[in-house]
């Protein structure tokens, strides 16, 4: 086997990308007993977000929302209405269209959900100002990526 000329640019913990993404599956490893105590998986926490929002979207409108394809999105609101947290509907002007909204069950699981930002401050250690600045730098440099895509 022959030894590679060590590139420190290639080096794992150099990588942004690993970073992110190490990072995102701790983050999501924080969430996941909170959310079992809502009795939501991560992306249906995401979703219900969106919805806690801004309720009566299309799946269109949900999907744009969370940088996913309708397609993917179906199953996971079938099961959100399997739970009863949401209703979808057609709608009248355009069958095609599915139309979201809140029942009265995933009203009240947002007051349930209300604690889980502070839970997950409390993991990071730091600042809430911190955080802010980090999540908008993260926005900033996902709207450059989806520029060069």
């Amino acid at each position: 086997m022959t030894e590679i000329e060590r590139c420190d640019d290639l080096l794992l913990d150099h990588q942004m990308c690993f970073a992110l993404y190490s990072t995102s599956l701790a983050l999501t490893k924080i969430y996941k007993p909170l959310l079992q105590e809502l009795g939501l998986t991560y992306p249906q926490y995401l979703a219900m977000l969106v919805l806690w929002e801004q309720e009566g979207l299309t799946v269109s409108e949900v999907s744009a929302r969370l940088l996913t394809d309708p397609g993917s999105l179906t199953p996971l609101l079938k099961r959100l209405e399997a739970e009863s947290l949401i209703s979808r509907t057609r709608s009248r002007d355009d069958e095609r269209v599915v139309l979201l909204h809140l029942t009265e069950q995933g009203r009240a699981l947002h007051e349930k959900a209300k604690g889980i930002p502070r839970c997950i401050l409390a993991t990071t250690g730091k600042e809430p100002e911190g955080l802010k600045t980090l999540r908008d730098d993260l926005i900033e440099m996902r709207s450059s990526f989806q520029r060069h895509l």
